[in-house]
């Protein structure tokens, strides 16, 4: 039988910090030890001019992606098309949902992370405690196709099927002109990695809860991790930092820019890529105020082979993983729940 969460609840002013949200000392954030000063590039999604009439050479805007692919794994941008009243809408619709009285969601809350559309808590496994629960609550369901899943979705708040409908297709056209750029980018064809990635990709949302929190110092909000799939775009509340990235071993704060996006590479990715690209470690670190984040997540067909992209190998580059169905990671993502998940790193080959 499953158990109800722990009730958060729409209060501005900070709950207090049960025993099994504090984290050992060793596994802390030690948020005043963050770098603000650098964080992740921020790219101009109109940066269109070329170095070159004829196109003998990449865009300014793809050279600027692929350095961000290489030496981040992440970056902002803005100018990308997406209305931002849309955006506000979205956020909006997320906020009204994780405040909503329990007794009015607890349809949705599940133990059983297998279900498509599931209100859930994450936790960590650490030495000496069996499980530590993080400051948020996640809610997640697919995007696509919106036509076939609408009537799984939260009738209350009313517009929230009507708003998500068409932050889906807006997020969705985005996910495909990002892919383009990162697969030339990559000297690849435009269609490269859409094609590598299958006929039946998935397109996720995870909506995720920061309330105020009493003494961030001894909590994290979500966990280091790499994303298992392909691609995130991330919608942030303005105003509020939270999310953060590891750079040259180093945790770095990704401030909120006004009406941008952030772009992670998730591990696929980096498998295609044949380690050029990287999925990078990141967390999310908790507040006295509150914070809402947007993840939608692009990943392959179940049935689609994954492994290093052939023009992309030779002799000086040699394969670093194995060919797998990305069904078959799914099973190792799943088996290393609950810890600091190593998962491509199952599919590397040995070094010669």
């Amino acid at each position: 039988m499953e158990t109800a969460p722990f009730q958060f609840t729409c209060s501005t002013t900070p709950l207090c910090l049960p025993p099994n949200f504090i984290l050992p000392e060793d596994k802390r954030p030690h948020i005043s030890q963050v770098s603000t000063l650098n964080s992740i590039p921020i790219i101009d999604l109109n940066d269109q001019i070329h170095a070159s009439e004829n196109g003998d050479f990449p865009s300014l805007l793809v050279e600027k992606i692929s350095r961000a692919c290489e030496e981040y794994g992440f970056f902002q941008i803005i100018n990308h098309g997406v209305p931002q009243e849309l955006c506000n809408k979205m956020m909006t619709v997320s906020t009204h949902f994780f405040e909503l009285p329990f007794e009015q969601k607890k349809q949705f809350f599940t133990t059983d992370f297998t279900k498509q559309v599931k209100l859930f808590n994450y936790y960590l496994n650490t030495h000496g405690q069996e499980k530590v629960n993080t400051w948020s609550q996640s809610f997640s369901h697919p995007g696509h196709p919106i036509e076939d899943l609408s009537h799984l979705l939260p009738e209350n708040p009313p517009q929230y099927r009507e708003v998500f409908g068409e932050y889906a297709k807006e997020i969705g056209a985005l996910m495909n002109r990002l892919l383009s750029l990162i697969s030339q980018s990559l000297g690849l064809e435009k269609e490269c990695l859409q094609k590598r990635l299958g006929e039946n990709p998935s397109l996720k949302l995870q909506a995720n809860y920061y309330p105020p929190c009493p003494e961030p110092e001894l909590t994290l909000g979500l966990g280091s991790h790499t994303d298992v799939d392909a691609l995130t775009i991330l919608c942030q509340s303005e105003g509020v930092s939270g999310l953060q990235v590891i750079k040259n071993g180093k945790w770095v704060a990704v401030d909120p820019v006004p009406n941008a996006f952030v772009i992670n590479l998730g591990d696929q990715i980096q498998v295609l890529s044949n380690g050029r690209y990287k999925s990078v470690q990141h967390r999310a670190v908790t507040n006295k105020v509150k914070r809402i984040s947007l993840a939608m997540f692009y990943g392959p067909s179940m049935d689609a082979v994954i492994g290093p992209i052939q023009e992309l190998v030779d002799e000086a580059h040699p394969p670093v993983y194995r060919n797998y169905r990305f069904s078959e990671l799914r099973e190792e993502f799943d088996r290393q729940r609950g810890t600091r998940r190593m998962v491509k790193e199952v599919f590397e080959l040995p070094k010669k």
